[in-house]
């Protein structure tokens, strides 16, 4: 019988990317998504091949539950606040989001008797300005955004409810994503602004040299897919354990840099360390840095206008 799966924020960037890949593994798929920031028309095609979506927030209970009907093998959960700048603003919203957001998806799949959990977090943003280059999974968590700290504390829970429950529960601490689908008319990544942008001269924050470690959204979709297929606990990076700097990046995609101000707070060196990825889900980032720029400004070219 065909396992059947929920992704919860699957009608986002990497979420609805997620969602295809699991149906062209011949997986049912439901999605639990508010609209809020993803959009229904990254799901056109998975709905057309038989995906549900349900609209609704990983705050509602109700629609929890309802998700969990039929109870999936395996949630992924996607859903999440991700706008830093809001989080400084708000952190009791990011909070509510991320943490306890987590915890109702939690207690959703302990009730219903799910198998099986895939968190999504963040590395850079839990690991701060880190000592080591690239960054193990060993390192000292030094979070310094509200942001990185709900989801810190959503990866202790996770833990939490694999020791107390038995729920089997996998996170995947992302690099800095990028692919078609990214907007880049929200908060996104350098990427698809670059990509997105027009005018030929890009705005670079202090002396550009700041670096990410950037992985491409179909390597990290693959490395979903994995971890939903195994059946240990456990944490990883995502990464390429490549540095690229804002000034390689905007040469790149053929961009003059503007200088502004540099941006205060602005980690100054991000790559993660993604050995164990290799170790533990035989993953490793297959997509050069040149490849996925090329795909990226394509899928930019032909974007539609996003529905109101």
């Amino acid at each position: 019988m065909t396992r059947h799966v929920l992704v919860t924020g699957g009608a986002g960037f990497i979420g609805s990317n997620l969602v295809d890949a699991l149906l062209d593994e011949g997986r049912e798929v439901t999605v639990l998504d508010d609209l809020s920031t993803g959009s229904r028309h990254n799901l056109v095609g998975a709905l057309n091949r038989g995906a549900r979506l349900i609209n609704g927030s990983i705050g509602d209970r109700d629609a929890i539950a309802k998700a969990m009907r039929p109870v999936p093998d395996t949630v992924f959960h996607l859903a999440a606040q991700i706008d830093v700048r809001r989080a400084v603003a708000d952190p009791e919203h990011d909070a509510k989001v991320n943490l306890l957001g987590t915890i109702a998806v939690l207690e959703g799949a302990r009730a219903a008797g799910v198998r099986r959990i895939v968190l999504a977090s963040t590395g850079g943003a839990i690991y701060g300005d880190a000592e080591t280059i690239p960054t193990p999974e060993t390192a000292e968590p030094r979070p310094l955004s509200p942001y990185a700290a709900s989801k810190a504390a959503a990866e202790s829970y996770c833990m939490l409810y694999s020791r107390l429950y038995g729920l089997e529960c996998f996170t995947l601490r992302l690099a800095n994503v990028y692919g078609p689908r990214q907007d880049p008319r929200g908060e996104a990544g350098v990427i698809a602004l670059f990509c997105a942008n027009e005018t030929g001269v890009a705005t670079v924050f202090g002396d550009g040299r700041q670096t990410r470690d950037f992985v491409y959204v179909g390597d990290v979709v693959d490395a979903f897919v994995r971890a939903g297929n195994d059946i240990r606990n456990g944490m990883c990076n995502i990464s390429t354990g490549r540095e690229t700097s804002v000034l390689a990046l905007a040469a790149a995609v053929g961009l003059e840099p503007d200088f502004r101000p540099e941006r205060p707070g602005e980690i100054r060196r991000s790559c993660l360390d993604p050995s164990l990825a290799r170790r533990l889900l035989g993953w490793t980032a297959r997509t050069s840095l040149q490849e996925g720029l090329a795909l990226t400004s394509t899928a930019a070219a032909t974007r539609p206008a996003r529905p109101a």
